[in-house]
């Protein structure tokens, strides 16, 4: 009986979180439509007639050394861009890139296409990709975020958006995406059905931005070496390939704090990965700094 009580519980944990996703996709699809349709010059009352650069927040981010120097916001970006990017970092300082795990409809429409993945390959899903290429094109998009800074800085535009797979999505039937978005855009799909969640990894510019706040995040995930039994479901439940159970902190600049990996959601022992206050400054993705207590375990999370 406690067993099956325990199934319900993480069911409903699970479920909390699709909700969520699935609401943030309609909203961010919602608002998108409305946009397009007032540019055409149709209003439809209830439909939001702000445009997607409004409701992304790494227009906010990207924008913010023009706006310094010159006082003026990046073309497209809205004013509510920087609200939503100070949102989201007071976010990413207390519990991590839950943007990333919770909110980015991006995210969700390729965990989406995972599941599809999973029937198609069942257990060879998400492991087609070898290790050591795989640990190098995870850094490949700080420099995908180097560049667009880079030319946002010199150009004054968003020209990230003729590449922005989401973007694409939202906006296919515009005609304001360049033929470079489509096939961006088909790419994702398509490695989606092989790998989970590969933009998120290996190329987008704004979760190379909020991963570096796993490194000193108040709130994060922690691991009970004590009661763990090393099944390793927290593993297998990580979107993103980390070796939760290798660690007693997850320090590493990928998380993005969907949870999936905890008690609550998929390892079967209570109270042994949970959500909690971090200790100071333990790092194991771009460091090798930790606390003395944390070192020695922390160290298998690459």
């Amino acid at each position: 009986m406690k067993v099956k009580t325990a199934r319900l519980g993480k069911k409903g944990s699970r479920k909390a979180r699709r909700i969520v996703q699935i609401v943030f996709f309609i909203i961010v699809a919602v608002t998108a439509t409305g946009g397009a349709l007032k540019e055409k010059g149709i209003t439809i009352p209830i439909i939001p007639e702000a445009s997607l650069h409004s409701i992304c927040p790494f227009g906010g981010v990207v924008s913010i050394w023009q706006f310094l120097n010159v006082g003026t916001m990046v073309k497209k970006v809205h004013e509510s861009s920087f609200v939503l990017a100070g949102i989201a970092l007071v976010l990413a300082l207390l519990f991590g890139p839950v943007i990333c795990g919770w909110v980015c409809p991006f995210g969700t429409f390729q965990e989406w296409l995972a599941a599809l993945g999973r029937k198609i390959f069942r257990k060879k899903y998400n492991t087609f990709m070898p290790a050591k290429l795989d640990k190098v094109l995870r850094y490949l998009r700080y420099l995908v975020l180097a560049w667009v800074s880079y030319m946002t800085v010199v150009t004054g535009k968003l020209v990230f958006q003729d590449y922005d797979p989401y973007f694409t999505l939202f906006n296919l039937w515009t005609g304001e995406v360049a033929i470079t978005g489509y096939i961006a855009l088909a790419l994702v799909i398509v490695l989606s059905l092989f790998v989970e969640r590969p933009f998120c990894k290996y190329a987008c510019p704004y979760g190379a931005v909020l991963g570096v706040f796993n490194l000193f995040r108040i709130f994060g995930i922690k691991r009970n070496a004590p009661t763990c039994i090393s099944c390793k479901a927290c593993d297998k439940a990580c979107p993103m390939n980390i070796k939760v159970s290798a660690s007693k902190v997850v320090r590493n600049h990928q998380c993005i704090s969907c949870l999936e990996c905890t008690s609550e959601a998929a390892c079967p022992v209570p109270a042994t990965v949970e959500m909690l206050a971090l200790p100071g400054q333990v790092k194991d993705t771009f460091g090798q700094k930790s606390t003395k207590s944390d070192s020695k375990a922390i160290g298998g999370d690459k």
